[in-house]
């Protein structure tokens, strides 16, 4: 199930809007995502800064000390949840998961966004014709499903999440902008 991306199997990509849109220019280096060109040179987190539509993603693995991790070799798959991911939490929630007294909760929750190896979406809908699971380095699994022809992941509570932007290739690994936070199991 570990898989690399090229041009060729860049597939099914969906485009909300000019802020987190996605373009392919003609073969070359990476993809367009929160205005920022994303290269393949650069590691996840290098990429994920100048992404306007993931900064909230970006401080909380920042407060978390996570950063380290992601900017290691990996490789990883990151399911980075978008900034308007997060205004669906309730305020409160977000705001608690910041404080220094929750940064384990903090860090259960965004390593349930990272798998290891690296899963393009062409991995993810075979995985999801196959009815297989990913497992997260938190320990819980997600599943990749077909929903439209649409890959999207579902979480341990049983929550569909659609994939905004996929296939943002980084030095090691691979990251899908994603419209929902993925909440395992307590």
């Amino acid at each position: 199930g570990v898989g690399y991306a090229t041009a060729a199997n860049m597939e099914n990509k969906e485009t909300s809007n000019s802020n987190t849109s996605m373009s392919m220019d003609g073969g070359s280096d990476g993809v367009t995502v929160g205005g920022a060109k994303m290269v393949k040179d650069k590691d996840i987190v290098d990429n994920a800064v100048n992404a306007k539509n993931v900064t909230t993603v970006v401080s909380l693995v920042q407060k978390a000390g996570l950063v380290d991790t992601l900017k290691s070799d990996g490789p990883f798959t990151v399911f980075a949840p978008n900034n308007d991911a997060f205004g669906k939490l309730p305020a409160e929630t977000v705001a608690s998961l910041q404080e220094e007294a929750n940064v384990e909760q903090l860090k259960g929750i965004l390593t349930y966004h990272v798998v290891p190896g690296t899963y393009t979406s062409a991995d993810l809908k075979v995985m999801a014709q196959k009815g297989e699971t990913l497992t997260t380095v938190q320990g819980q699994t997600l599943m990749p499903v077909l929903e439209d022809n649409m890959v999207k992941l579902m979480d341990a509570s049983g929550n569909t999440v659609d994939i905004e932007t996929s296939d943002v290739i980084s030095s090691n690994g691979v990251t899908h902008v994603i419209k929902s936070v993925l909440m395992p199991k307590s």
